[in-house]
């Protein structure tokens, strides 16, 4: 089996939850690519990092994203702007297991301003140890959305 690569980004509001998660995610023995932002920077824009994750993700199957901002839904909106990224916002761990199991969302929004140290690190396992059912009509709605990309 592969080893996973967590990409992990966020913005100014996300940078100290990122910050304490990388740390957690080493120790727990996860292969770890930290794209930024690298320091606290109140002036940065959560779209630059979101697509620079989105990107990485989107050029291995292997790849799983992490992005994380205020509240989660801009860096969750540039990030499925890149063709073959399927982010999706994580607040919950159960929404968390439906959208990989159904949705086979590669790339995990968390909302900084919503969710503590412990909880983010709760939906990153989810997020990373679910497995998309594999079942023919989440294939099928998936394929839709691939289709739609290839003919924009």
């Amino acid at each position: 089996m592969e080893k996973i690569n967590i990409i992990i980004g966020a913005d100014h509001r996300g940078f100290e939850l990122k910050e304490r998660l990388k740390e957690k995610l080493k120790l727990h023995g996860y292969n770890l690519i930290d794209l930024g932002y690298y320091s606290y920077n109140p002036e940065d824009d959560y779209t630059d990092i979101a697509i620079k994750v989105a990107e990485e993700v989107a050029k291995d199957k292997n790849n799983m994203g992490v992005l994380i901002c205020g509240s989660g839904i801009g860096v969750c909106i540039a990030a499925n702007k890149v063709k073959g990224v399927r982010a999706g916002l994580g607040e919950e761990l159960e929404i968390v297991k439906k959208a990989r199991e159904d949705d086979n969302i590669n790339v995990l929004c968390i909302p900084a301003n919503f969710v503590d140290e412990e909880k983010a690190f709760a939906l990153i396992e989810v997020f990373i140890n679910t497995k998309f059912k594999n079942i023919e009509k989440y294939i099928r709605r998936i394929k839709k959305i691939e289709e739609y990309e290839n003919k924009n």
